[in-house]
């Protein structure tokens, strides 16, 4: 079993502490994604599972060791770096086979290994090459490769894609998922980029300044955000947010915001969300939502600032009221800056959220 397991994990430089008390839990053959902006912790955090951080306190085990104090070499994990971290003056075995080789393991065993590797990786014709010789993604295989002839408890990747371009990143995040099913070990992931994030995890953790915000599978963190950061987070282009006020009227529940914004809560919704009224609220809708086809859908006045056309359909960047906000609309239409449209709202797909504590309600 690989099971990682941190508990109580803070890290500290000086006065500065990086990490607060952090606990997670990651599965046995999981794939697990840690994501947010720059200087969030994510680094730090899969580092100090490395043993390249020392942890200042708490505990990490993998499988039933703690490892805490254990050196790197130790703890029987592999790490991809960003920046591939190959040995120039090597070729592609070499490469690959180098771990073995300083552990003093047997050359037969060696070359079984690397050609197991090459045939997973798709690396047979390269064996030979320098690194120099190589594209970018061909040396991030190399890399993993390296990774994989170790056989480890869990593979740590840093942002490994982060250097390629980006079809070259599509092409790679599918590799690795294909990857990690055939090889089922424990996987943990860092990345900036929430689009990485949601297409390859099991699930997705969501941290920021050093702890996390979130942590669950990538449909229900776009669904059921918990707080207005990971709502912001999570969703490309973001989420529309528009603060103002739940009231009660005689139409019922009603979202009312400067600018003579006034939307109607689905019945569905009413119940859980009439606790709040008269509190100060932040609705969020995303752009792709704006599209409802039910002609009853409530509909807010966008004034349109510009547009950006994306094939499949059209983004509409403008304001409600003193509120930016971006709609979704059809690729047909023929719309343009200063132009003023009615744009449909799936009521069922609002997220509302507490002004004061960001936390999600009505769910």
């Amino acid at each position: 079993m690989s099971q990682v397991r941190l508990q109580q994990i803070t890290k500290s430089f000086g006065n500065v502490t990086v990490i607060p008390p952090l606990d997670l839990d990651i599965a046995d053959r999981e794939f697990v994604v840690l994501v947010g902006p720059s200087g969030c912790g994510k680094t730090t955090t899969l580092r100090m599972i490395a043993g390249l951080e020392t942890a200042s306190s708490g505990s990490i085990r993998i499988g039933e060791r703690d490892v805490t104090d254990l050196r790197p070499g130790s703890r029987n994990c592999s790490m991809v770096f960003q920046n591939y971290a190959l040995y120039p003056h090597m070729t592609v075995a070499e490469n690959i086979g180098y771990g073995m080789k300083v552990r003093g393991t047997p050359k037969a065993e060696i070359d079984k290994a690397v050609a197991d590797a090459a045939r997973i990786l798709n690396l047979g014709a390269y064996l030979n090459r320098k690194p120099s010789a190589l594209s970018g993604g061909q040396r991030q295989r190399v890399a993993i490769g390296r990774a994989i002839v170790r056989q480890p408890d869990v593979f740590l990747f840093d942002e490994p894609l982060s250097n390629l371009d980006a079809k070259l990143r599509i092409e790679m995040r599918t590799e690795i998922k294909l990857l990690h099913r055939r090889l089922q070990t424990t996987a943990v992931y860092v990345t900036h980029d929430q689009v990485e994030a949601m297409t390859m995890a099991d699930r997705v953790v969501v941290m920021n300044q050093g702890r996390i915000e979130q942590a669950a599978d990538p449909i229900t963190l776009y669904e059921a955000p918990a707080n207005l950061f990971v709502a912001a987070f999570i969703g490309a282009p973001s989420m529309n947010f528009v603060e103002g006020q739940l009231e009660r009227g005689d139409g019922g529940l009603q979202f009312r915001a400067d600018g003579g914004v006034a939307i109607k809560i689905a019945e569905s919704r009413a119940e859980k969300l009439g606790a709040f009224v008269g509190q100060t609220v932040v609705l969020g809708i995303r752009p792709e939502h704006t599209m409802a086809a039910d002609p009853s859908a409530p509909t807010v006045r966008l004034t349109v600032r510009d547009i950006e056309p994306l094939g499949p359909h059209t983004l509409a960047l403008g304001r409600i009221g003193p509120a930016a906000f971006t709609a979704q609309v059809y690729a047909a239409s023929r719309i343009g800056p200063d132009d003023e449209i009615e744009v449909p709202i799936e009521s069922e797909k609002m997220h509302f959220f507490l002004k004061e504590t960001g936390v999600a309600i009505g769910r």
